[in-house]
């Protein structure tokens, strides 16, 4: 890990707002330290490199844990040899219990450590904590807002009903593991299936008006994706409205074409 002459720790979930403050701070020659824990759900594992073009080296949780102040410092040095700085949020903690605080860094390390304030938007603090919850009722505009980027999930996609094509629309029907999922309901998305980028209606909640099971599907509109390789991701823009059992097939397609409008509108104009 030679040349890396500054770092941002942190555990990065969502990689948003607040983070990016963090990582602005970061020279040609500065990288990012995760901190896995295993609990991250709005961007796990190694799809948080996917938000920046700063390099990403991760720590597992298990083996640093029960390092002191000094221990942990020490790695840090035997691992980034040239390390000049370290860049880490106002909140930042770290060891065992999450022992030991800032000034504990400052004290072991002899390069300069930087802090970066609370970050708000809209009055709002920008805290992986607030944006699960706002994921999770649905409000994804305002979850994006916080992120600084629209809300992505990755599933692998399975075998569905095959109602959708027969009697509806055809359908991609992810499993998704890890990721927090939005409130059940009907979405604005876009889904990126074999590398392409398309205009969405995501459905994800149990199918009320037919077999009463969860699903999350996705209709790319006006298309039928034939031999879809095994993993696709759905990027979240808007919410259009809630779950709801139909008395018939034919009042159901007559609400998804309403929902295919609606979010027609909602991807003229997107940022990813």
């Amino acid at each position: 890990m030679k040349k890396i002459t500054d770092i941002a720790i942190g555990a990065f979930d969502g990689m948003h707002l607040a983070h990016q403050e963090l990582f602005k701070r970061l020279s040609k020659n500065g990288a990012i330290v995760v901190i896995e824990k295993h609990d991250a759900n709005i961007t796990p594992k190694k799809y948080r490199c996917e938000y920046t073009n700063k390099p990403c080296f991760f720590y597992d949780i298990k083996d640093i844990k029960n390092l002191d102040a000094k221990g942990f410092v020490e790695k840090l040095k035997r691992d980034f040899k040239d390390l000049k700085k370290i860049v880490v949020g106002y909140d930042f903690a770290f060891g065992k219990d999450r022992k030991y605080s800032i000034d504990d860094l400052k004290n072991c390390f002899d390069g300069e450590v930087e802090v970066v304030d609370e970050v708000k938007k809209d009055g709002i603090s920008v805290h992986s904590r607030v944006i699960r919850e706002y994921i999770k009722r649905g409000d994804i505009k305002m979850a994006n807002s916080l992120l600084g980027h629209s809300y992505m999930i990755v599933g692998e996609i399975i075998k569905g009903q095959g109602l959708g094509k027969k009697e509806l629309y055809p359908t991609i029907n992810l499993k998704v593991d890890k990721f927090i999922l939005p409130k059940s309901g009907v979405y604005a998305t876009i889904t990126d299936i074999n590398g392409f980028y398309e205009p969405s209606v995501t459905f994800i909640g149990n199918r009320l008006s037919t077999d009463n099971r969860f699903s999350i599907e996705s209709y790319i509109i006006g298309k039928e994706i034939k031999n879809p390789k095994n993993i696709a991701k759905i990027i979240f823009l808007d919410r259009i409205r809630d779950n709801k059992k139909f008395e018939s097939l034919k009042e159901l397609k007559e609400q998804i074409n309403k929902d295919i409008e609606i979010a027609l509108e909602k991807t003229k104009e997107h940022t990813i």
